[in-house]
């Protein structure tokens, strides 16, 4: 009887996995720039770092910091976010790595 729960409370969480969203990081800048994600939702990013330099994805509004190293992939957990914009920097690169997450 205590693995046929364990097994149902472990499908469960199977079942309700965090939506995800693919943030590219070429050349210093992140595509896509804007990401849009749904208000009062965790969500997974996955950050693909495709420079030959670590990068480290920075955003005080989501108070979140993360370095993905070359030619690697990082992951940050956000959220769940109210409605709004949350804006995002590649600390490293500060001027061409921006971007925004905008819960709606």
């Amino acid at each position: 009887m205590k693995v046929l729960i364990t097994l149902l409370s472990l499908s469960g969480s199977v079942l309700a996995a965090d939506p995800e969203v693919m943030i590219q990081l070429r050349e210093h800048r992140f595509t896509p720039s804007e990401i849009k994600v749904p208000a009062g939702t965790k969500v997974k990013l996955i950050i693909d770092n495709q420079d030959p330099t670590p990068e480290e994805f920075d955003s005080f509004a989501l108070n979140r910091e993360k370095i993905v190293f070359p030619n690697s992939k990082g992951i940050v957990f956000i959220g769940p976010l109210k409605p709004g914009r949350y804006e995002f920097v590649g600390e490293f690169n500060q001027s061409s790595a921006k971007g925004v997450v905008i819960a709606e």
